[in-house]
């Protein structure tokens, strides 16, 4: 597929490190900031609301802009009703919900901060609905006016990485179910929380260096880490079960030329009980002619290699699965996005340096929000976000096809038509 332009659905006014859309509200969450250096460029979330545009397209507009000081928000898990954000090293919980203006009012006279656990409670920071509110084009005023507001409130926060010289959270993730938070960052450490109570479960040193991704399976089984030391973790609880080898299905690759950057559980389409994992691995070095990299199909309960399948030149830099376990979804360092089959691996949607800088998040659009068919005629749409403040929405448009039946029928008319013609031409034919 040649090079094309993707519109942008929306532009911050600062750069976007996470996007998330949360499948009970039907809220596009957005975050990013300039970080606490003084540079005028704020820290915030954005709370948007997705439109369907006839068959195809896609609108958003601003609902609520939430500030975060002075610390930029460079990853999130959003579960129900809580956004978990990843804030230099500590991890800041809070708490959202689509509310009335008196609503939103009330939730400002919250207050004082308590001790609970080992998480430092946060004043009760309500924010009115609609402050800090910027339009898409970066303008202050012209906030939409809706009848149903945002309300935000800064709940808690708990230390997430405690590296002496530059702490800071790589990744943070609810489990499927809700009940842990889990968190890993530059100290090599994850940590798991209790949720909602934010008791401390587990804290172990899983990798030597940074975290790179986490992932955990459906039932808490299996938590899966990537660090930055070649390694793919399979622990249970804090017990190490297995490191995961996908060179050992490419004789041709040295262990020590990759190393693992992403991971992710998906479902099977028609499949209940099935589950996948699927790792990305980027070249270690960077040489002249570039090497490709790769992306992997593990079984997820018994964690053996299914299929290996290379994946372009640029380098990878994030990676989605959709709801439905049938598309994955690539962002590169360059800028490019590409939509890949699950089954097969291969490729089915690339847009060469769609952002022109790196690709810092991705997120598909699950199958239904609120209820409503929010993917139009589409197969399957892909948020992505860059530090180029821009939001983007990839779309792969439903593949129209033929029923069995009426291909039948055509052939058989052909056939009758080329007999009587025949006929028609060489009398006696038959």
């Amino acid at each position: 597929m040649g090079k094309k332009k993707v519109p942008d659905l929306y532009r911050a006014p600062f750069p976007l490190y996470s996007v998330k859309v949360d499948p009970d509200t039907g809220l596009v969450i957005i975050a990013g900031g300039g970080g606490a250096s003084k540079t005028g460029i704020k820290n915030a979330v954005h709370f948007l609301d997705l439109q369907l545009v006839g068959e195809y397209q896609h609108s958003a507009s601003l609902l609520h802009s939430h500030d975060t000081d002075t610390r930029a928000t460079m990853n999130m898990a959003v579960g129900k009703g809580v956004i978990a954000a990843g804030q230099d090293g500590t991890c800041c919980l809070m708490q959202f919900k689509q509310c009335t203006q008196k609503e939103a009012k009330d939730a400002n006279k919250d207050g004082k901060s308590k001790q609970q656990g080992n998480a430092r409670l946060r004043a009760g920071k309500g924010d009115k609905c609609g402050q800090d509110g910027v339009t898409p084009s970066g303008n202050m005023s012209d906030m939409k006016d809706e009848t149903i507001h945002i309300s935000v409130t800064a709940s808690a926060e708990v230390q997430s990485d405690l590296n002496p010289q530059d702490p800071l959270q790589k990744v943070v993730r609810f489990s499927p179910d809700q009940s842990l938070l889990l968190t890993g960052g530059t100290d090599g450490h994850i940590r798991v929380w209790e949720f909602p109570s934010l008791k401390k479960k587990f804290d172990f040193k899983a990798h030597e260096g940074e975290i790179e991704d986490l992932d955990i399976s459906p039932g808490n089984k299996h938590l899966v880490t990537v660090g930055r030391d070649f390694a793919c973790s399979v622990w249970s609880g804090n017990q190490l079960s297995m490191s995961l080898k996908w060179h050992e299905t490419m004789s041709q690759i040295d262990e020590k030329t990759y190393r693992y950057l992403a991971c992710r559980f998906g479902k099977v389409e028609d499949q209940k009980d099935a589950l996948r994992l699927y790792t990305v691995q980027i070249p270690h070095k960077r040489d002249r002619k570039p090497p490709p990299c790769y992306l992997t199909k593990w079984d997820g309960r018994s964690l053996l290699a299914m299929l290996t399948a290379p994946c372009g030149t640029e380098v990878i830099s994030s990676l989605a699965v959709s709801d439905s376990g049938t598309f994955l979804g690539l962002g590169t360092v360059t800028g490019s996005v590409a939509i890949y089959i699950a089954f097969s691996l291969q490729r089915l949607y690339y847009v060469h340096e769609s952002h022109g800088i790196v690709v810092t998040d991705l997120a598909f659009l699950p199958h239904s929000m609120k209820g409503k068919n929010i993917k139009g005629n589409n197969e399957t749409a892909l948020l992505s976000v860059a530090v180029d403040s821009r939001c983007q929405l990839h779309r792969v448009a439903r593949r129209r096809y033929f029923p069995v039946w009426l291909v039948l029928f055509f052939c058989g008319v052909l056939v009758v038509g080329v007999v009587l013609l025949l006929q028609h031409l060489f009398p006696g034919f038959i």
